[in-house]
């Protein structure tokens, strides 16, 4: 991965702020102490809400779920959509700090999970206050139309589907343009990447029930057992990335859950599987997906399993890639060199995360849309981790923790520059 890292004495050359508002940042500590799974997000979507009308913004809740729609309308000029997502993870949080997260949601197989805020999605929804605010206050400079959406369930690929059809684009003033942005772990707060077209991978959610036939773990012969047929199933899966994979086309499988079994000493009836698919072209996603059904039933017949136990695979939530449309890209790209200086750009390659961002460009093709990378990790840590030939944890890790006050200045500042341009006057 190929990242333009600089001295701290060159970051620090730029104009950016380096400090939130502390009631910002106080928002953002909330945020994070309570975060709330996918379509349960009503506490962090009242207080979006409350915001976004203190600012003087016309607000629909429950949209899609739990998402908000803000909408401020001022004078003629292009419409602008801008996202922020709001659900936390099922993630037990470890970073110790006094603002961790002790909650705890229903996940969705029913039981209680503890939550955390592991993606930042805290960062974005402070940010999205603190752009609301700015955009509100500079009404003189801008005209047009700026909606704002409090996005839920991006974790998962459901939150942007169920808010179009729940008639974003029909009840509300439709976009030429739409922007959001994305903390990120690779680079220090006070710094943003803009890709200029791929971004994100397409992304597929896989279950793979392995059925078998249960019984005593120590009269193996008399069963078929698919904790055994599970193990050939994930050895199996490797080939369709080392061997019929083109390199030159990234492809990613990761099998990140198993289950089956409740004791020592006994072969079970049933193991499941969950996996995700990574990918950046839509027939290799296919391919890739199919290939997943393909080994599975093969093993289980190399297994011996007879045919009303073959695998069962079902594909969940497969989000297209996230591409920028390069015109707004370059604009965007170009508006933040020239206002924080190169140094604080940073060129990233694309990621194989994936995002469901893109659904709202997917709607129409002729909305232009970008998003764009916020630095998140404390400058100190970064650099430590430098020296020491590592990382710092990355999204999605139960250690994961932005540094709030300059990571939620550059949003609001970047987000605001970008918004304020898409919508100057003319």
């Amino acid at each position: 991965m190929m990242i333009r890292l600089l001295p701290l004495a060159l970051l620090l050359a730029g104009t950016a702020a380096t400090a939130a508002p502390t009631d910002l940042v106080a928002l953002y500590k909330d945020l994070h102490t309570h975060p709330e799974l996918a379509f349960q997000e009503t506490r962090s979507a009242a207080i979006l809400a409350a915001e976004a009308r203190a600012a003087g913004f016309t607000v629909t809740e429950k949209v899609g779920g739990t998402g908000i729609v803000a909408v401020l309308a001022n004078g003629p000029g292009p419409v602008l959509l801008v996202r922020a997502d709001m659900d936390g993870l099922p993630i037990k949080e470890a970073t110790g700090l006094p603002y961790a997260s002790a909650a705890m949601g229903k996940a969705a197989d029913g039981g209680m999970t503890p939550v955390m805020h592991a993606c930042g999605h805290d960062i974005h929804m402070s940010v999205w206050v603190g752009v609301a605010r700015a955009m509100a206050a500079s009404k003189a400079n801008w005209s047009g139309t700026l909606v704002m959406i409090g996005q839920p369930a991006e974790e998962g690929g459901g939150g942007a589907l169920a808010m179009l059809a729940d008639g974003l684009f029909k009840r509300f003033p439709k976009p030429q343009f739409a922007l959001a942005l994305h903390d990120d772990s690779r680079i220090p707060a006070g710094t943003v990447s803009v890709p200029p077209t791929a971004a994100l991978a397409a992304g597929a959610m896989v279950d793979v029930v392995v059925s078998g036939i249960g019984g005593h773990g120590a009269y193996p012969a008399t069963t078929r057992d698919p904790v055994m047929l599970a193990a050939r199933i994930i050895n199996g899966l490797q080939p369709l990335i080392s061997r019929e994979n083109d390199p030159f086309q990234p492809g990613v499988i990761t099998v990140g859950s198993i289950h089956g079994g409740t004791k020592h000493n006994i072969i079970p009836d049933e193991v499941k599987l969950q996996l995700t698919v990574r990918s950046y072209d839509g027939a290799q996603q296919q391919r890739l997906l199919d290939g997943i059904a393909r080994v599975a039933r093969g093993e289980a017949i190399a297994a011996g399993f007879p045919d009303d136990k073959m695998p069962v695979t079902t594909v969940l939530h497969n989000i297209r890639a996230t591409r920028n449309t390069p015109a707004l890209a370059t604009r965007v790209n170009d508006l933040f060199v020239g206002k924080f200086g190169q140094a604080r750009v940073i060129s990233l390659d694309p990621s194989m995360a994936s995002e469901d961002f893109n659904e709202f460009g997917a709607a129409d093709p002729a909305i232009e849309t970008t998003i764009f990378w916020l630095g998140a990790v404390k400058q100190s840590a970064f650099d430590a981790a430098r020296t020491r030939g590592t990382t710092t944890p990355s999204l999605h890790n139960s250690g994961f923790a932005p540094d709030p006050a300059p990571t939620i200045a550059m949003g609001v500042e970047a987000m605001t520059a970008a918004a304020q341009m898409v919508l100057a006057r003319k």
